[in-house]
């Protein structure tokens, strides 16, 4: 028998490997349901965007995730060459990365980041840039839930901040996410990953239509529950849950280590 304590990673499922490895080399036994599924989106602003970048009437292209770098090159349309003409243009331009996964993405398109902030976060990039934002003109493809922190923090700043939704998040409901919560009832799972608050959020959603709030909740603060960053975190508790660890640095690889630490 596995002796190995259970972890549940509830990410999209385009991490789920990467995610199960970094589990695993940590001495989990990853479970994996996704309670978040990627769905790319285009909205009236995205045009403009395009045109900014082309023309080079932008003075910085802040990405806040992988997602939206692959997000945007697929809303693009008009095929290789489209793609090629729009990175081209925005090697010119100056790039935020808020992440070392963001950064990666970005490198694997042969652009480099001007800049990562130091805490991997909205807040953290507002504070990073500083007056350097005032009289910009910033763009930022992101998701459509992403944190109105960010733009409110660069536009105090004295910025033009341009956002456009290039995907979404939805809640995946099936036999995998009902046996996720049956198996938190059953006190099968020793620990939590929590990575965003929409993440927490769709957890409670499939908590509260497959069982009693109230269970889950009390099995949540019985086992080992981390959190990605302070808004995912006060998320969690915001439901009654306690957040046992909070890793310094905002990556899924840190948040293992410390849950791992927590549960020695």
């Amino acid at each position: 028998m596995d002796k190995r304590p259970v972890l549940a990673i509830m990410r999209p499922e385009t991490y789920t490997d990467d995610s199960e490895e970094t589990a695993k080399a940590a001495g989990f036994q990853p479970f994996s349901v996704p309670v978040v599924t990627l769905r790319g989106m285009k909205d009236d602003a995205f045009d403009g965007f395009v045109k900014r970048v082309l023309s080079q009437k932008t003075d910085l292209v802040i990405f806040t995730s992988a997602n939206g770098i692959e997000y945007t090159l697929k809303n693009l349309g008009g095929g290789a060459e489209a793609e090629k003409k729009f990175l081209e243009a925005l090697r010119k331009i100056k790039i935020v990365a808020i992440g070392p996964t963001t950064k990666k993405k970005l490198e694997s398109y042969d652009l480099s980041s001007a800049l990562m902030p130091g805490e991997y976060s909205s807040t953290g990039l507002v504070n990073d840039l500083g007056k350097e934002a005032a009289g910009k003109t910033i763009d930022i493809p992101r998701s459509f839930y992403g944190s109105e922190v960010l733009v409110k923090g660069l536009e105090d700043a004295g910025a033009t901040v341009h956002q456009t939704h290039v995907y979404t998040l939805d809640i995946p409901e099936g036999e995998l996410q009902e046996e996720l919560i049956e198996k938190t009832i059953n006190g099968e799972i020793d620990a939590f990953a929590f990575t965003s608050t929409m993440m927490v959020k769709n957890f409670m959603v499939l908590a509260d239509k497959i069982s009693e709030k109230e269970e889950i909740i009390a099995k949540l603060n019985e086992a080992v529950v981390g959190a990605i960053g302070d808004p995912t975190a006060q998320t969690v508790e915001s439901f009654g849950v306690k957040v046992d660890v909070v890793p310094n640095e905002f990556t899924f690889e840190a948040l293992v280590a410390v849950i791992k630490e927590k549960m020695k």
